[in-house]
């Protein structure tokens, strides 16, 4: 099993305002942001004491998310995303976006659980 198998391995915070969010965590968290473009416009990485932390991305036209409220997301840890997949389906959940690779960060998939909460898993790649 992984190291990080089971645990909280990132959270971002999905926004319309990116500034707004930026200048609320710098000030209440001490962050300092790395912004790095993605395929979906900028993602902004939290930096504390030089290691990330946790990212902010922006979901005005985010076709999916565009009733979602702005909101943390949670990533949790899985030693193999593709058999914890295969897993979810068999204990009554849904897959909501299949496993796929994000360069530099790891294997990740979105699940909604047996009770309904939706999820990312990830197996993520040393930092």
């Amino acid at each position: 099993m992984s190291e990080s198998h089971g645990k909280i391995v990132w959270s971002e915070l999905m926004t319309r305002d990116v500034d707004a969010a930026k200048k609320y965590y710098s000030a209440i968290c001490g962050w300092v942001f790395q912004t790095v473009p993605s395929s979906g416009g900028d993602y902004h990485i939290a930096m504390q004491d030089g290691q990330p932390v946790a990212g902010i991305m922006d979901i005005t036209n985010a076709e999916l998310l565009s009733d979602a409220p702005p909101n943390w997301f949670t990533y949790l840890g899985v030693a193999d995303v593709d058999a914890t997949v295969e897993r979810t389906k068999a204990l009554g959940g849904k897959i909501v976006k299949a496993p796929f690779d994000v360069p530099g960060t790891g294997r990740v998939a979105i699940v909604e659980d047996s009770a309904g909460a939706v999820v990312g898993i990830m197996s993520p790649e040393p930092m």
